[in-house]
C-alpha cells in the first residue's frame, strides 16, 4: 500500500517475540497484545519508535525493531493522540486490541 491523502503513516516499536508473531501472520497483522502490553500504541514519528525500540525493547529482550504501516485516516480519527512523557512522544492508544 502506498501512502495517500487518505492514509497516515504510523510506526510501532516491537521486540523479537512480537516480530515472530507478525512474521507468522505473513506480515499482514499485528498479534493480540502480549501479557505485559495492555494497549496497542502505534506512534506518530519514526524517531520516537526508534527511541522506544532502543531504550525499552533492547534492554528487555536483547533486540528491538521498528515497523512502519499505513492506516486509513478515517479509522484512526476515532482515537485521540496521547502525549507519553514529552511533546515529541505522541501515540495513539487502542485498548481494544488487548489480548
Amino acid at each position: 500500500m502506498f501512502p495517500s491523502e487518505d492514509t497516515l503513516t504510523l510506526w510501532r516499536p516491537i521486540g523479537p517475540q512480537e516480530l515472530e508473531l507478525i512474521q507468522q501472520s505473513g506480515i499482514r497483522a499485528f498479534p493480540p497484545r502480549l501479557p505485559d502490553q495492555p494497549i496497542f500504541y502505534p506512534v506518530l514519528t519514526e524517531d520516537y519508535a526508534v527511541k522506544i525500540a532502543r531504550d525499552w525493547n533492547v534492554p528487555a529482550s536483547g533486540s528491538g525493531f521498528v515497523t512502519r504501516f499505513e492506516v486509513k485516516r478515517s479509522f484512526v480519527a476515532k482515537y485521540d493522540v496521547q502525549e507519553a512523557g514529552g511533546r515529541s512522544h505522541l501515540e495513539y492508544w487502542d485498548p481494544g486490541r488487548g489480548s
